[in-house]
């Protein structure tokens, strides 16, 4: 069962509402959130903000392709990722950008690419950026209490998240399309929390404990959540990373996840064994493997 959470009630402690949680985080490692401080409104003009970019022309798009680039920051052409090495290439586009330190040579903190088209664009999502990590703030400090730690045992982590914003395309699935092509294969998120909205159109499936792939859905304005394998790893088990995937159906879809992770000098190993695993090594072995132009392999 994947529990349906209000925000309001995780923010003001509510006894009930952090046990759902805490259940959500150590047995599924997925729920749903409504009442956030992102409306349903505001959801889809940056769902619409995002559409009107992938319908742009290719030559367009190519502008800012992030082939070009050696960090994970631009538009992502379909077939350009593989998150299962045993999976044909994801179909879908994506168009990807994250938290900027100016002056740093790390990836994860590279110079944004924005489109010169649709107008607007840059300003729309840049301010759901900004607002979205004070949403999966909000949520990670109840995942904190939920599992017994302090509130705030988060939040000095995140001073400079590698939280990368990713706006997915998936086109009706392709008449080609064969039992190893995927919108996205099945995966588990590398980071943290996943703050995932949705145009409402269905698609995404979860693994499920007794090997059943379920379907998970919200409409905009209700967010999807789920926990990576860094935040697994850190809470000793704790919190539950879990398989999930895309197949793709007739209709097309767009989806918004915000993966949130803490900054690259992070020690992500489990708390309190005395281990050193820095966040951004965790998290820049990852991006490797998947983002087809990143991989040395």
């Amino acid at each position: 069962m994947i529990p349906r959470l209000d925000a309001r009630k995780i923010a003001v402690r509510d006894d009930e509402t952090l046990a759902a949680l805490r259940q959500g985080a150590e047995e599924s490692g997925f729920l749903t959130v409504r009442n956030t401080a992102i409306t349903p409104a505001r959801m889809r003009l940056v769902l619409a903000a995002y559409g009107a970019f992938f319908d742009l022309p290719e030559a367009e798009k190519r502008v800012v392709d992030m082939a070009a680039t050696g960090s994970n920051r631009g538009w992502g052409a379909p077939q350009s990722e593989r998150v299962d090495p045993n999976a044909n290439p994801d179909y879908k586009q994506v168009f990807d950008c994250g938290f900027e330190v100016p002056g740093s040579d790390l990836s994860v903190y590279a110079p944004n690419l924005w489109p010169a088209r649709p107008e607007g664009f840059h300003e729309v999502i840049a301010a759901y950026y900004r607002d979205a990590l004070g949403v999966a703030m909000d949520l990670l400090r109840g995942i904190a209490e939920a599992i017994g730690e302090e509130r705030g045992f988060f939040d000095d982590k995140f001073a400079q998240p590698m939280a990368l914003l990713r706006g997915n395309y998936y086109p009706p699935r392709p008449d080609w399309a064969g039992e190893m092509d995927f919108g996205i294969a099945a995966h588990t998120d590398y980071g943290c929390l996943t703050l995932l909205g949705t145009d409402g159109v269905p698609g995404l499936e979860v693994l499920t404990p007794d090997g059943k792939w379920v379907a998970v859905a919200a409409q905009p304005g209700e967010f999807i959540i789920n926990f990576g394998e860094m935040l697994e790893i850190w809470t000793k088990g704790r919190v539950k990373a879990t398989p999930h995937r895309v197949r793709g159906s007739a209709q097309e879809r767009i989806s918004v996840p915000l993966f949130f992770n803490p900054g690259f000098e992070t020690n992500v190993a489990p708390m309190g064994s005395g281990e050193v695993v820095r966040a951004g090594d965790h998290l820049s072995r990852r991006f490797n493997e998947t983002y087809l132009h990143l991989n040395k392999g």
